[in-house]
């Protein structure tokens, strides 16, 4: 005789291969999940390392600024220390100058010419004073302006007494003051 068999082969062959299927979806999930964490954890690591890495540039930054100021303020000391030398070297290159100055002032006042007031601004120098006479006073000009220290003398006034004793006129005169060796003005 001819077997039969009268079970339910179909629902057991879907039921075999719904469970077959439910242990790969559990497996793909859990294979996901792990390869997720693994990615999680590498980024992490990543993330770790470059964090690590910023640190120490950060770090080393940090004190190559240092570094950087600390050149700063020594180039700003220095340039301080070489202009201070440069004002001492001007000063002592300068110093006879003034020598100068009053030697040939005092050559160039003649006999009658009393000096009563000198002020010397930058590269001016104020002259007040008493004079027995106008001609005096102009040779006195011709002097200042023959002299190689002096230049452009400027008569401002002339107030000319009453002849009564020994009373004289007042002058205010100006010029100004040259380096004769450098013909240049002298600022100082």
């Amino acid at each position: 005789m001819a077997q039969i068999n009268l079970l339910p082969w179909r629902e057991e062959f879907r039921q075999e291969k719904k469970n077959e299927f439910i242990k790969q979806l559990a497996g793909v999930a859990v294979l996901g999940g792990l390869m997720c964490y693994l990615w999680v954890m590498s980024m992490n690591n990543s993330i770790t390392d470059q964090q690590q890495r910023n640190s120490i540039l950060q770090n080393e930054i940090n004190q190559l600024n240092q570094q950087v100021k600390e050149i700063n303020e020594l180039k700003k000391r220095r340039k301080e220390l070489l202009d201070r030398m440069k004002v001492i070297q001007d000063l002592e290159g300068k110093r006879s100058i003034i020598v100068h100055y009053f030697d040939e002032f005092v050559k160039a006042v003649p006999d009658g010419i009393y000096i009563t007031s000198l002020k010397k601004t930058d590269n001016m120098l104020f002259i007040e004073g008493v004079s027995e006479s106008n001609t005096r006073v102009s040779a006195f000009m011709r002097r200042l302006n023959d002299s190689s220290w002096f230049s452009d003398p400027n008569l401002n006034s002339v107030v000319s007494a009453p002849k009564k004793g020994d009373q004289a006129g007042t002058f205010v005169m100006q010029l100004k003051t040259v380096l004769p060796d450098t013909g240049e003005k002298n600022g100082s």
